[in-house]
């Protein structure tokens, strides 16, 4: 029951919050704030409980827990958790935190329901990282869609309806996509077995011609390439992060687009091996054309957050060439770009939210020797600037590293050209420090330093991408029954 207890603490706090928020705006935010962080310690305390024993060439899961929600259609409500779902639910959790820290003071209109919406986002998150039905799956992978909408649409920048509206064609014609592909996954079972059911388990074993597998990882895959965002599918992922407030970035980056790696590793290459296979290498070319056409564009813009959200595009570049490689060191790499990556890139979106509140603008040519005023936020900018571009000791270098030591052998004139996306990501990470905090200081307004609150966020994850940088070893222990089962499929 505790897996339905996260969730269903997560969307009872975001009612309460909503309903309170008329009497007690402070009451909105603590109720909140202590929601996520209960789910953190539930989660931390699971994480203590089985990181000594996670089982080695077994079975993978560590909790199941199936009752019938509509036995009729089959649906049941089947949520189980296994090392990667673990490691997923400790970054949304921890990035949830985060995400209410940061917006403590930056949202002043509406409260009460930006916080609904916020938790219920994260609920969505998490369910998605848990639902073992397919049914229950698309379902969760809905609830995280509708609230990430009114979060932009809502409490975004000036172009906020523009960029809502984008999101969510993008992503919801993926998930249709994606809901035909389970409905003829459902019938195709039924047929076959005379058990129509959309349990994860049961369609595993579902007997699929060739052509018909194609088609149908297809339309799984288009769904979470969406998401990830593969080139050329990309397009809705800088409006959506330039426009969004704070927190939306910090999620969007931190934990939206790891559904998208987390479905293609948990679903397209477990219910079509074969299928998945084949198309190996389109996969890995598409991802090297993500790191090297992301960083070149990253490396062009002069707003903040578009050229973050462009580094964003480049960097799941090597999540799909880690995945699509089948070698086991490159799915570890893959699990570690999606820790490092949220850790990473969030602190960068928080550090631009940071910016935009006191300088009220985020060209960067508006900026410049920022670090003689602000020398603390100078200081967590440089970290997370060098763990961008994949500085030694700092948790990026790792997953990068892997990934990169995986893919070689299997494809290694992709991984050479996938390369030059380290050394492009020298260049944009190093110009965006350099035209924010060095140089000569561009403008007269006085600027704060960072408050104890953001001190508080920027040191968590400074620890956190530091602690994986040097001690990823965990991490690995707690994914390696996953990476090994996905080898051998």
């Amino acid at each position: 029951m505790i897996l339905v207890m996260m969730i269903g603490i997560l969307m009872a706090a975001g009612l309460l919050s909503w309903l309170v928020s008329r009497w007690n705006i402070h009451a909105s935010k603590w109720i909140s704030l202590i929601a996520v962080t209960v789910d953190f310690i539930l989660v931390c305390n699971l994480w203590a409980q089985h990181s000594g024993n996670i089982p080695i060439g077994g079975s993978a899961w560590l909790f199941d827990y199936h009752i019938k929600w509509i036995p009729d259609f089959g649906i049941g409500f089947h949520l189980a958790l296994d090392g990667l779902s673990l490691v997923l639910l400790l970054l949304t959790f921890f990035l949830g935190i985060l995400s209410v820290l940061c917006s403590w003071n930056e949202i002043s209109e509406k409260i009460g329901f930006y916080y609904f919406n916020l938790l219920w986002t994260l609920a969505g998150i998490s369910g998605v990282f848990v639902a073992m039905d397919l049914f229950l799956f698309y379902f969760f992978w809905e609830v995280m869609l509708i609230p990430m909408f009114f979060l932009i649409g809502i409490w975004g920048g000036d172009r906020r309806r523009y960029a809502a509206y984008k999101f969510f064609i993008f992503t919801q014609a993926g998930g249709l996509l994606m809901l035909i592909s389970i409905l003829a996954l459902y019938f195709i079972h039924g047929r076959q077995t005379g058990n129509y059911s959309y349990d994860y388990f049961d369609l595993l074993g579902t007997k699929l011609e060739p052509a018909t597998a194609k088609w149908l990882m297809f339309g799984f895959l288009i769904a979470f390439a969406v998401k990830l965002p593969v080139v050329p599918l990309h397009n809705w992922l800088p409006d959506a992060h330039s426009e969004a407030p704070t927190a939306g970035s910090l999620i969007l980056a931190g934990l939206l687009l790891k559904t998208g790696a987390y479905g293609i590793l948990r679903f397209v290459l477990p219910l079509f091996p074969q299928a998945a296979a084949g198309i190996a290498y389109w996969a890995v070319l598409f991802g090297v054309i993500g790191i090297i056409y992301g960083a070149m564009l990253a490396f062009a813009q002069n707003d903040l957050k578009r050229l973050i959200a462009y580094t964003s595009v480049s960097h799941m570049g090597f999540i799909l060439v880690g995945i699509f490689a089948f070698r086991e060191i490159a799915m570890q790499g893959v699990i570690m770009q999606i820790l490092t990556h949220g850790i990473s890139t969030g602190a960068l979106f928080v550090l631009a939210g940071m910016l935009k509140e006191r300088l009220h603008t985020r060209d960067l040519d508006q900026m410049g020797g920022l670090w003689t005023s602000m020398p603390s936020m100078g200081g967590a900018a440089l970290v997370f600037t060098m763990a961008s571009l994949g500085l030694p000791a700092l948790g990026n270098f790792v997953a990068e590293f892997l990934i990169l030591l995986g893919a070689f052998p299997v494809f290694p004139a992709l991984t050479v050209l996938a390369t030059l996306g380290l050394v492009l990501s020298a260049l944009y990470s190093l110009r965006l420090f350099q035209k924010v905090f060095l140089g000569q200081r561009l403008s007269n307004t006085r600027v704060k330093d960072m408050s104890g609150r953001e001190t508080l966020i920027m040191a968590a994850l400074t620890i956190a991408i530091i602690l994986l940088g040097l001690y990823p070893q965990p991490v690995i222990n707690m994914v390696r029954a996953l990476t090994e089962q996905l080898v051998m499929k």
